[in-house]
């Protein structure tokens, strides 16, 4: 769950450059197909701090 998580974050900047047009042409191109999370990337930030939580609290050692 923690890959999950980490997979999350770095898509929530990816989402967030590309909003900011701040990754060249490749930033419409993905956010045609994400216009909302492009947007508001905090929606899949918030999606990796929950997935990261229930990682935490579920793992079993």
């Amino acid at each position: 769950m923690h890959f999950v998580a980490g997979a999350l974050a770095v898509i929530s900047g990816i989402l967030y450059a590309a909003g900011n047009n701040d990754i060249g042409s490749y930033g419409p191109t993905i956010c045609s197909y994400g216009g909302t999370f492009c947007d508001h990337p905090s929606y899949v930030f918030v999606g990796a701090v929950l997935a990261a939580l229930w990682g935490t609290f579920v793992s079993i050692r």
